[in-house]
């Protein structure tokens, strides 16, 4: 080949990358909002050699701060500077490689509403929390999608998809008001884009493909938005669950990694230890803080490095970027100590500089009390303020669920588990803004099983007792979807047996839980409990900002108040399968003079008036005074 040839040859090849190279498949995020409290924004460009781009943009109040090639040549971070004076609108971005030029236009559009001007869940709130996959299937025909990964849908799998949807939620948005809850908290719903394998999916929806993207076999985007403001019309806030630790093997990053140091440990090249103290522990070594932090949670699950500032950017902004476009009521963060703890404390301060009265919830699966406290902000045991509002109460949930099952009356056993926990509430800097919870999708129902009828009955009955116990306390509650209707299972063999459809949410079920005459007599009996304590709760100032005092148990018997405004809210919970009588003289602290008060749980009066009252085998008694 001459030299002529070969410099042709070259020619043709640098036309060829370059007209290449000016493609653009995408920015994220999609759009942006002008009048954001942090004036910087980050976008990601995706397209073939990108990276080699030169950038320019002409448009009032706007300015480029800085362009960051990736590692990858399909990748490049554009960091523009919006400005208080900048207008919605949209923008042109020039992009330039040689002689080549791409103008993409970018809206900057109006915001709905100022960010102090956004409110969220508090203790006010109950928390309902459901999987869509497994709740109702409004929209069958969004079942199954060409172009995804996942085919297999089966409602006989438990670890398979079934078919629910954000169609199947809204149609259903009534029974939650009739219920009494006030918000509702769904597992993820952006795109999870996941392969099956064998017979296990990520109809959980914890292992996200796409930041930006509803899952279509949920809904769309526009179908999420609008499912959020119907649910805000009826009174009902919606919590997004959101993963800062890890995304889904699948994602796009995972082909075409953008940086060396996008992810920890890299190709699964470790695997968390699922210890969680070292994040706290002010003795932790570098190894056990690595081992738990970069390793991945599983092998499909890549843990995503929040050190790299343009991973934690990008993280950032999609969280903002959904509260501004869908007008989600608030936040739940899994697995929130897997992340690297600075970090989530610098995003915690931008979303409460950007929203004051917003709220998020993390993760912290850890069952002692100081532990938990120590991620709430303002914490004086942490080492890092985590600027966290509210932190998960494990130890709640363990300590109830024991309680009032047992039946012995030692110092560590039956309702003193429940005084034990709640001795530790000095710890925390606000316990009105710790969510506590009797049961999730992570853990066993409180109904194990529903085969014994014998054991059943009694586990209803402690059941209603700690769901007295959660509804009255000083905590933000979290109910688990079934809870109503005595859904039952265990995670014995799969995490699905304590994930099952609910009864009624497919269009071929013969039976329904939704409505009273679908329902069996016993699930009717505790839904018409639940329900009548939830209404009584909504309002509620007594239970949602009151203080509270309380008792040690004597003979199996705890006593507490809620008090607020010179109202009171007196609670008795026999933790024994015996009756119990109490003195009144120990309890005038709170009793004071009062002679008889309605039982809300019951609506039958209950003597408080003279030297002793009487509590039956497990009664629970909750009176207003």
């Amino acid at each position: 080949m001459t030299m002529k040839k070969m410099l042709l040859m070259t020619t043709l090849l640098i036309a060829t990358l370059s007209a290449a190279a000016v493609k653009v498949d995408k920015i994220d995020p999609p759009f942006w909002y002008a009048g954001m409290h942090n004036p910087t924004l980050q976008l990601m460009v995706y397209g073939q050699q990108i990276a080699t781009a030169t950038v320019s943009l002409d448009y009032p109040g706007v300015t480029i701060e800085k362009v960051v090639p990736a590692d990858s040549k399909n990748y490049l971070f554009v960091y523009l500077n919006i400005s208080k004076e900048a207008k919605p609108g949209v923008l042109d971005l020039r992009f330039k490689i040689g002689k080549k030029k791409k103008v993409m236009p970018y809206e900057l559009k109006k915001r709905s509403m100022k960010g102090e001007e956004q409110m969220s869940f508090d203790a006010s709130d109950v928390l309902y929390m459901l999987m869509p996959d497994r709740f109702s299937n409004g929209n069958p025909a969004n079942d199954q999608i060409k172009g995804l990964n996942t085919y297999k849908m089966d409602r006989s799998e438990p670890s398979l998809r079934h078919g629910g949807d954000l169609a199947g939620i809204e149609k259903h948005l009534d029974y939650f008001t009739d219920l009494g809850v006030t918000a509702l908290w769904f597992t993820p719903v952006l795109e999870n884009n996941m392969a099956d394998e064998g017979n296990q999916s990520s109809y959980h929806g914890y292992a996200t493909t796409n930041y930006y993207k509803i899952d279509p076999r949920l809904g769309t985007n526009e179908e999420y938005k609008a499912l959020i403001a119907e649910a805000n019309k009826k009174g009902l806030k919606v919590i997004m669950d959101m993963i800062f630790n890890h995304c889904g093997s699948f994602h796009e990053w995972l082909k075409d990694v953008p940086m060396k140091d996008w992810f920890n440990s890299p190709n699964y090249g470790k695997q968390t230890s699922y210890k969680l103290t070292p994040a706290v522990d002010p003795y932790a070594s570098k190894t056990d803080i690595s081992e738990m932090e970069d390793g991945w949670f599983v092998k499909s699950m890549p843990d995503l490095n929040q050190k790299n500032p343009h991973v934690m950017r990008y993280l950032i902004q999609t969280r903002i970027w959904w509260k501004e476009y869908a007008g989600i009521d608030g936040i739940r963060m899994d697995t929130y100590p897997y992340a690297n703890g600075k970090k989530m404390a610098d995003w915690m301060k931008e979303i409460n500089d950007e929203y004051p009265n917003y709220n998020v919830v993390g993760e912290t699966w850890v069952t002692h009390p100081a532990y938990t406290a120590t991620w709430q902000k303002d914490s004086k045991l942490a080492q890092v303020n985590s600027n966290l509002k509210t932190v998960m109460d494990f130890s709640f949930y363990e300590q109830a669920n024991n309680a009032v099952r047992e039946q012995t009356d030692g110092w560590w056993n039956g309702m003193n588990r429940v005084y034990n926990t709640f001795v530790y509430d000095y710890l925390y800097p606000n316990p009105l803004s710790v969510m506590a919870f009797l049961e999730n999708h992570d853990t066993d129902r409180f109904l194990k099983s529903d085969k014994d009828s014998k054991k059943l009955k009694k586990d209803i009955i402690a059941l209603k007792q700690a769901l007295a116990l959660l509804l009255t306390t000083r905590r933000i509650p979290q109910l688990y979807y079934g809870t109503e209707i005595l859904m039952a299972g265990n995670k014995s063999k799969t995490d699905g047996n304590v994930r099952k459809d609910f009864p009624g949410g497919w269009p071929n079920d013969t039976i329904s839980a939704f409505t009273k005459e679908g329902r069996t007599a016993a699930q009717n009996d505790m839904f018409d409990y639940l329900q009548n304590l939830l209404q009584w709760r909504k309002g509620n100032q007594v239970i949602s900002k009151g203080d509270m005092l309380h008792f040690m148990p004597y003979h199996g018997v705890y006593v507490y108040a809620r008090r607020f405004e010179g109202k009171s809210v007196l609670v008795f919970l026999n933790g024994t399968d015996k009756a119990q009588t109490i003195p009144t003289a120990r309890y005038q602290e709170i009793l004071k003079g009062a002679k008889e008060l309605t039982n809300i749980l019951t609506h039958k009066r209950v003597n408080v008036g003279g030297k002793e009252i009487h509590l039956s085998a497990r009664q629970s008694i909750v009176v207003e005074r």
